[in-house]
């Protein structure tokens, strides 16, 4: 099993989440995805390593832009950004 944590631009509300969870589940081999809105990461979780292009793609699809992966965090000094404004779907409550 391969775990990965991208950065992914652009989310601001549960619709986004929503987006990119659904199109990067589509990755063939993906057994998982964690999006953590707050602090603007995609944990991935595969049974091998995915290709990167794939996931920019997929994250492309649904809207958003792969900013690239995150090697390594700590959950106390990850740096969280505060969620924005609504991205318009109208699906945000």
């Amino acid at each position: 099993m391969t775990v990965t944590t991208y950065r992914v631009e652009g989310m601001t509300c549960g619709h986004c989440v929503s987006s990119v969870t659904s199109e990067v589940s589509k990755i063939e081999g993906v057994t998982g995805v964690n999006v953590d809105l707050t602090a603007k990461l995609v944990t991935v979780t595969s049974g091998a390593a995915l290709d990167d292009t794939a996931v920019g793609a997929a994250v492309d699809e649904a809207g958003y832009e792969l900013a690239g992966r995150v090697e390594a965090r700590d959950d106390d000094a990850a740096g969280a950004e505060k969620a924005g404004a609504c991205c318009g779907s109208g699906g945000c409550s």
